[in-house]
């Protein structure tokens, strides 16, 4: 039954990816009416830059370099490779640029403004007070990246008035860091959304399966339903006339053993219930809990797809939405950086950007599942895993 719901939704996937290459075609041509981005002096003294995050999180790192790479194209900062340095930390990158390992002319990341909470309640409490006070009373810097969504909670208010990019956050209008996609509520703030992301993916995992039931693990608190998608996740679900079946677990927690246990409680009671799951990102699901959930997922023979991206495909989730090149995301946080030092508000910029997806499957758990997919997904596929 679930083969022939696959070749009858082909159609339908199909005209999804021709939507994403047009929309592709119009991220290319508004790149063309990018205002003024080149590199300037801040009255004859260097920028200098803050970082904020709720806690290590690879996502964060990634975005990050995206920005730096988009600088760089932008001549702000010297053109060179990066270091190779961990992946779910921006700290020691940091650390890295504030020693000058990019040269600038133009751009200072101030060795003493790099601040991450942990994932801890009370630090982020603490350590957001502290920052909204040097912002505010010394005001010795002139641009903080928030970095997520507690950051862009905590920032995103008027305490201070220094421009504040949001990046790497999953969805800032439901977090109630903007007040929409067309507005940030804040002349220093600027957020970037691509409002229909998370439901394209729904979407298109629900014309590829046909399932009737879909299973969701997210934290219950503001920020874990926002960055789940939750809300989202059951509108669809209307749409289309599907079930969806929810489990708590925790999320923002110092204990990534916690984090991780309750992820895997929540996903093996919930496949007794459903027959597909919506790999939600949370810091329960990494590079080291994946193993024995796709192992758990393939067992039961469930269809999954990854809200994170082609990154959790590779490591054995059967499906998503490739995000293994930030290139266009990076570029867009760096030309809206540009823009404000050269004397645009943040809340005058644009922040609705999607960046052209690819889909992504792995043929090694399709096999598991028992799901022969048509020539016609492959096709359609623009990466491709065997193992």
């Amino acid at each position: 039954m679930r083969k022939r719901l696959f070749k009858l939704n082909v159609r339908k996937l199909l005209g999804i990816c021709c939507c994403l290459g047009a929309g592709a075609m119009l991220f290319s041509t508004a790149l063309a009416f990018a205002g003024d981005t080149g590199p300037v002096l801040n009255k004859g003294k260097k920028w200098r830059i803050a970082m904020y995050e709720g806690g290590e999180y690879v996502d964060y790192q990634r975005n990050f370099i995206g920005l730096l790479t988009g600088l760089q194209n932008l001549g702000w900062i010297e053109n060179k490779p990066l270091p190779t340095l961990r992946p779910d930390q921006t700290k020691e990158l940091w650390a890295w640029l504030a020693k000058e390992g990019l040269k600038s002319d133009f751009i200072e990341f101030v060795a003493d403004a790099h601040y991450s909470a942990s994932w801890d309640k009370a630090i982020r409490k603490t350590m957001a007070a502290e920052i909204l006070q040097r912002l505010a009373n010394k005001k010795d810097i002139d641009l903080i990246i928030a970095t997520g969504t507690w950051a862009g909670q905590d920032l995103a208010n008027n305490q201070h008035s220094t421009p504040v990019i949001v990046i790497s956050c999953s969805d800032a209008v439901a977090s109630k860091i903007i007040t929409s996609p067309e507005d940030s509520g804040f002349d220093h703030v600027h957020a970037r959304i691509d409002p229909q992301r998370f439901e394209r993916q729904i979407r298109i995992f629900h014309d590829i399966i046909g399932f009737k039931t879909l299973g969701v693990a997210h934290e219950d608190s503001l920020s874990g339903r926002s960055i789940s998608a939750i809300e989202k996740v059951r509108a669809v679900a209307k749409e289309r006339g599907f079930e969806v079946k929810v489990c708590h677990s925790k999320n923002q927690t110092p204990d990534r053993a916690e984090a991780e246990e309750s992820v895997r409680v929540c996903y093996d009671g919930l496949m007794k219930e459903v027959d597909a799951l919506y790999v939600t990102t949370q810091n329960g699901v990494n590079d080291n809990s994946l193993p024995g959930l796709v192992a758990m997922f393939n067992d039961r023979q469930i269809p999954t797809f990854a809200q994170y991206g082609s990154k959790y495909v590779e490591k054995g989730i059967l499906m998503s939405i490739s995000r293994s090149d930030l290139s266009f995301v990076g570029q867009f946080y760096a030309d809206t950086m540009a823009e404000i030092f050269n004397g645009t508000k943040p809340r005058a910029l644009n922040q609705i950007f999607e960046a052209p997806p690819k889909i992504a499957i792995n043929l090694n758990t399709a096999g598991m599942i028992g799901y022969d997919p048509p020539i016609d997904i492959l096709s359609a596929a623009d990466e491709i895993f065997q193992e």
